[in-house]
């Protein structure tokens, strides 16, 4: 493969990952099968015929199989009629990486319990060890995981693989698609719950037959959600040394899980090593090279008491998924001693000659035999096709390689030391690229690459990183900020320039021209605390606003995956999946200035918050800070609940609650919804010391600001509040129900029916400069909506010719009592209202005693003093469903 050379000249020859630069062969590869005699027109199967013994199912048309024959693949167990043999289309496993133009990693995380397939062995998914693709619908088998080719949604440029977005393909996947799926070719049912088959597009999520996906245009126009999705060739992201995990800001947390994972799958695999001497079977542990053995990943190939050597090499190649001639390759053990080819394997004891007759090591290595020549497939970056085949002895190097593929191309006139070679490891997590020096030697490259991981041998095929760090102290200047950083991080000031400062957030963003010092700081801060915070770095993406289509909205979605019920984690995979994930951005990493600040340059947007009441006012709050630097100075907002009460989102229709509806579903009725203000409160706590005749007497603690989208109670109902913020702060794990949550509160309140606090004496009220006297009440609440308590019309409907009719963006506070928690409990289930007692738009509490206080649910205990409501700027924008008939 070969790449450009920087500036040096635009005719370069660069990697077009199909196939690997370095995996070719004196011949074509071969699946390990090839013997046998039912060949198909897709590459690499190795179909034989079987008798089946149980309900069986065509992977290719997903109907059922007749009779008592059928065709499957050694290597991927691909099962078909023999009518279909002719018609598959569908490439072996063992092929799938000469199938890819542009190598993008995947970022797995653990599957969740939806029935799925392997996309590799096939087979189906059982038990807890088993990983999906955050970004596309890959699913496989942990053990599976490694031998996917990177082959993941091309989310963003890179530098390496640009393209244009009037011409984006296709990206098609195997399988796992939703019932009741038709072909968009020939309108027949293409999906299945009993085999992998069919195939899906994973941006526009068309479907088709696997014999019929090759007949649609290979255009894709993105789908129903085109105007609201960010179009990859408008997001660009230095993504060298760093995961897709890290360019994607994916929870490390799903690292952490995968680790369990392979702790819960290393007993199970080495529980198959134990086998009976009646069995007729033995199993070996098969190491594809010298990281394997290091790493401790393996294979475990099943075989026959008594076989041949070649026979072992060809069951171990097709373990490890490798097209090619078994006869290339030899077993050794660890002691480095090599079976030849007419040895054979036998545990039984019995007397046989030339062989292992009584131990089989337990630990097996596969190795390629040394060769004297190889031959080089090279692609050219601007054909995107294999272009020519180079065969490389022990004195061939880089330099001469490249003048000889020029020749062949015809463009010998060219200057070869404008052109580059490009090695391109197509792992399944990582996809790595490697500039080759002119004089390297190839063929010991490639016999070194061979002795490190056979698999990676055949998998193998500027500079300006964003990081936002957040956790620095607030308020500082841009100075002061750069000083903590040197203090802390030892930043190199010629590499590195802080673009963007966030004083109110405690963040700054850093633009880095150097990858290895990029990287450095990342990690650094992972590990670092400043003023006994925690600093978090995040990688983030730059959009390319100019690029975007006109009259698109791109959608910026935020999600709290620890609400609603768990539920909130699904949701985070199924809007990564439908949408591009770098507009996709989980809040308990990072919060939501990552988010803004990506889409700070985009004209016009929209935000989809997913989480509680809580989670809605983050965002507000943090929108509200930073509006000033943003292009779109009032994005509208829309809910998907996931919380408990959930109240704003009930009056702008969004539910009560998330229950597992379709994440394309709340997509389209995001792109449908119509926009509402809301009015927005500021709260002024200033806490003084207030004597009995109503005097201040000095400051208690410093002033504090908070803003206020849906109520703030004082009383019995922050305190029935608190109480439950103290017992979820106990036992964080049991409080993941709406119903659990619920129960707690119910609990929490029955606990204060005997509770007097007589508020009425503790606080002194004006609205709009005019003093209220208040009845005996034990707590006072201001509504900004009219749902209060998950769902309570707390001020009532009835007509009152004293006020005005409620409404969200009146510019008016209602003000209403409560006697108690039995009155409390009466106005949830509807059978009474609370006790109106004022409608204004400028507030004044006076309170002579520590008292409870909360804000859209958050609670704490508030020190005697002045609270003060007011409007808070601009109304917010938000989004309200659109009401169906």
């Amino acid at each position: 493969m070969a790449d450009s050379a920087g500036a040096k000249n635009d005719n370069s020859i660069m990697e077009s990952p199909p196939v690997s630069p370095l995996s070719g062969r004196e011949k074509p590869p071969e699946s390990p099968g090839s013997r046998s005699r039912y060949q198909v027109s897709a590459p690499g199967h190795s179909f034989r015929k079987v008798t089946l013994t149980k309900p069986t199912f065509c992977h290719n048309c997903s109907d059922f199989i007749w009779g008592l024959n059928g065709f499957v693949c050694e290597v991927c167990n691909f099962m078909c009629h023999e009518k279909c043999l002719k018609m598959v289309r569908t490439v072996c496993s063992c092929m799938a990486p000469t199938q890819v133009r542009v190598p993008v990693a995947h970022c797995f995380g653990p599957a969740g319990q939806k029935k799925r397939f392997c996309c590799v062995c096939r087979k189906h998914l059982e038990g807890n060890t088993a990983v999906r693709c955050e970004v596309c619908e890959l699913h496989a088998h942990y053990d599976c995981a490694t031998f996917s080719c990177g082959d993941c949604r091309l989310c963003h440029q890179d530098g390496s693989q640009d393209f244009a977005k009037d011409t984006f393909p296709h990206h098609w996947r195997e399988g796992n698609i939703p019932s009741g799926a038709r072909c968009e070719v020939c309108r027949r049912t293409c999906s299945s719950s009993d085999v992998l088959a069919g195939m899906r597009c994973q941006w526009c999520g068309i479907t088709t037959h696997a014999a019929c996906y090759l007949i649609v245009p290979p255009e894709c126009g993105l789908g129903r959600l085109r105007n609201m999705l960010l179009h990859p060739a408008c997001v660009r992201i230095c993504s060298r040394n760093f995961s897709k995990m890290h360019c994607y800001r994916i929870s490390e947390s799903y690292q952490n899980e995968l680790d369990n994972l392979e702790d819960a799958d290393r007993p199970t695999k080495e529980s198959q090593l134990a086998t009976t001497p009646d069995s007729g079977k033995q199993v070996l542990k098969v190491f594809d090279g010298d990281d394997a053995v290091k790493r401790s990943h393996f294979r475990l190939v099943s075989i026959p008491r008594i076989t041949k050597n070649v026979e072992v090499v060809e069951s171990a190649l097709r373990a490890f998924y490798i097209p090619d001639d078994p006869l290339e390759y030899e077993l050794k053990d660890n002691g480095q001693q090599s079976l030849v080819d007419d040895d054979i394997l036998n545990h039984n004891g019995t007397p046989d000659k030339a062989i292992f007759k009584e131990n089989v090591p337990e630990a097996w290595l596969l190795r390629a035999k040394p060769q004297e020549t190889e031959v080089l497939s090279i692609y050219a970056g601007w054909l995107k096709v294999i272009v020519a085949y180079i065969s490389i002895s022990k004195n061939s190097t880089v330099d001469s390689v490249i003048k000889e593929v020029l020749t062949q191309l015809g463009k010998q006139n060219e200057d070869p030391s404008s052109f580059n070679l490009v090695e391109v490891y197509m792992g399944s997590k990582q996809v790595q690229r490697r500039v080759l020096t002119g004089q390297e030697l190839l063929l010991d490259k490639l016999q070194e690459i061979r002795k490190i991981s056979l698999r990676q041998m055949n998998q193998t095929q500027i500079v300006q990183v964003n990081l936002l760090l957040e956790g620095l102290p607030v308020q500082l200047s841009k100075e002061e900020y750069a000083d903590l950083l040197q203090e802390h991080l030892a930043i190199k000031s010629h590499l590195v320039t802080i673009t963007h400062v966030y004083g109110n957030q405690g963040a700054v963003v850093l633009q880095i021209s150097c990858f290895s010092e990029a990287e450095r700081i990342y990690m650094l801060a992972k590990d670092t605390s400043v003023s006994n915070q925690q600093l978090t770095s995040l990688v983030l993406p730059e959009i390319m606003h100019n690029k975007l289509p006109k009259g698109d909205s791109p959608l910026l979605v935020f999600v709290n995956p620890k609400s609603g019920e768990l539920k909130g984690r699904e949701l985070l995979y199924g809007f990564r999946k439908l949408l591009n994930p770098h507009q996709v951005f989980d809040m308990t990493n990072g919060g939501p200035l990552s988010g803004l600040h990506t889409f700070r340059a985009v004209p016009r947007f929209r935000v989809l918050v997913c989480g509680g009441d809580g989670t809605v006012g983050w965002v507000l709050g943090v929108l509200e800070a930073i509006r000033h630097k943003l292009v779109c100075l009032e994005p509208p907002v829309g809910i998907v609940p996931l919380g408990t009460g959930n109240d704003l989102a009930r009056i702008l229709r969004w539910g009560a609650g998330y229950s597992g509806e379709d994440p394309h579903h709340i997509l389209v009725s995001v792109d449908e919804a119509e926009e509402v203000q809301i009015d927005r409160w500021t709260i002024l706590l200033d806490a003084q010391e207030i004597t009995d005749d109503g005097k201040e007497n000095g400051f208690l603690e410093p002033p504090k600001i908070v803003q206020m989208n849906n109520y703030f109670g004082l009383g019995i109902d922050a305190e029935v509040s608190l109480d439950f913020h103290h017992a979820r702060q106990e036992e964080p794990g049991k409080f993941n129900s709406r119903f659990h949550n619920k129960g707690v509160y119910l609990k929490a309140g029955l606990q204060k029916l005997s509770h007097t606090r007589n508020l009425h004496k503790d606080l002194k009220l004006q609205v709009d400069k005019q003093d209220i006297e208040l009845p005996s009440i034990e707590g006072l609440i201001f509504l900004n909506i009219p749902s209060w308590g998950s769902g309570a019309d707390l001020w009532g409907s009835e007509g009152d010719s004293r006020y005005g009719k409620p409404r969200i963006d009146d510019g008016m506070l209602e003000v209403v009592g409560v006697t108690g928690v039995v009155h409390m409990g009466q106005v949830q289930s509807g059978m009474r209202s609370g006790i109106r007692l004022a409608q204004g738009n400028y507030v004044r509490i006076t309170a002579t005693k520590p008292i409870p206080v909360q804000v859209d649910g958050e609670p704490w205990i508030q020190a005697p003093g002045h609270i003060i409501i007011s409007a808070a700027g601009p109304k917010v924008r938000m989004l309200r469903k659109y009401k169906h008939k």
